[in-house]
């Protein structure tokens, strides 16, 4: 029972992990489950919840039912993921106001390291892999590049957002915080909505997440149990490619009219329409601290890597 438990924790670490990453732009919760090893059993899981299992269930057969879905699994994994986003969303967005350069260092190195990390488990790099690698990278940063479209908080694009979110939050190397940010809805639905616990909200989005997670989660198992390594190089390639989406040293360049005027938000906040990036010109003190987060972040995967080899 002390194994079960101790298991159970270290698999809801996992998932406070996956659901920390979930909440900030650019950072895949997809790319996390990769890492710490519980991607493919998590699509597989998900996968499972089918007309046969909830047979299972209807029938009374609890201990079939959880059998097959790996309930117990899940329950630790996404207990993890939804404290995580409940309990970091305003650290997040207190850290990202008055430090976003540090934040976005630390998650520049942990993603690099996930390049490495995740590209190390195609067994075969062929032509096709490569080619699905620098696709994948090259999807990654064309998605980055598209312009914020307006918010809305009609329900059934509240539903929408839930659905493709919960898409690119699973798949490793696209954000679903970033696909929010698209869509105009990730300070609504992100920050606003858990923060102030808005049910007008969260439950359209809770419903276009349990939808997407089912329907896009058979699609990845299939495609992973039959081109593995292919789709292992073009998750790799999306992790690089999200590289860019990272890149601590940018400058907002928000939206404006024909007149140079800013164009704002319902609340008064104004669009973010691209960044501008850089290289900093001098080792400033600042620039050092990024640098060292960076190896820091690189460092936290390591160390996730080599704990698991261990226990492998």
């Amino acid at each position: 029972m002390i194994n079960n438990i101790k298991q159970y924790f270290i698999l809801a670490m996992k998932g406070f992990a996956m659901g920390a990453a979930n909440v900030i732009p650019g950072v895949s919760g997809g790319t996390i489950a990769l890492v710490t090893g519980v991607f493919e059993k998590l699509i597989h899981s998900v996968r499972s919840i089918d007309h046969i299992a909830l047979g299972f269930l209807l029938k009374g057969n609890f201990r079939s039912f959880s059998s097959r879905i790996n309930l117990y699994f899940l329950i630790a994994v996404f207990s993890g993921a939804v404290m995580s986003v409940f309990t970091l969303a305003r650290l997040l967005g207190y850290l990202f106001n008055n430090f976003p350069v540090f934040v976005w260092a630390y998650f520049f190195g942990l993603i690099l390291a996930s390049v490495y990390f995740v590209g190390r488990r195609t067994e075969r790099w062929s032509l096709p892999v490569l080619m699905l690698f620098a696709t994948g990278a090259l999807l990654a940063v064309w998605v980055s590049r598209m312009s914020p479209a307006e918010g809305s908080e009609n329900t059934f694009y509240l539903i929408l957002c839930g659905a493709v979110a919960v898409s690119s939050m699973i798949l490793p190397g696209l954000s679903g915080s970033f696909i929010l940010i698209l869509m105009g809805n990730y300070e609504l639905v992100a920050i606003e909505a858990i923060n102030d616990l808005r049910t007008d909200i969260l439950l359209p989005v809770l419903a276009g997440i349990i939808a997407g997670l089912i329907v896009f989660s058979h699609f990845l198992s299939w495609i992973f149990r039959k081109f593995r390594d292919h789709t292992l190089g073009a998750m790799t390639g999306f992790i690089a490619g999200s590289l860019y989406i990272l890149w601590p040293w940018k400058i907002p360049v928000y939206r404006t009219d024909g007149l140079g005027n800013l164009i704002t938000r319902i609340d008064g906040s104004p669009i973010i329409e691209s960044y501008h990036r850089f290289v900093p010109a001098a080792l400033t003190a600042d620039v050092l601290v990024a640098l060292l987060l960076m190896i820091l972040g690189f460092l936290s995967i390591w160390l996730i890597e080599k704990i698991a080899e261990q226990k492998a």
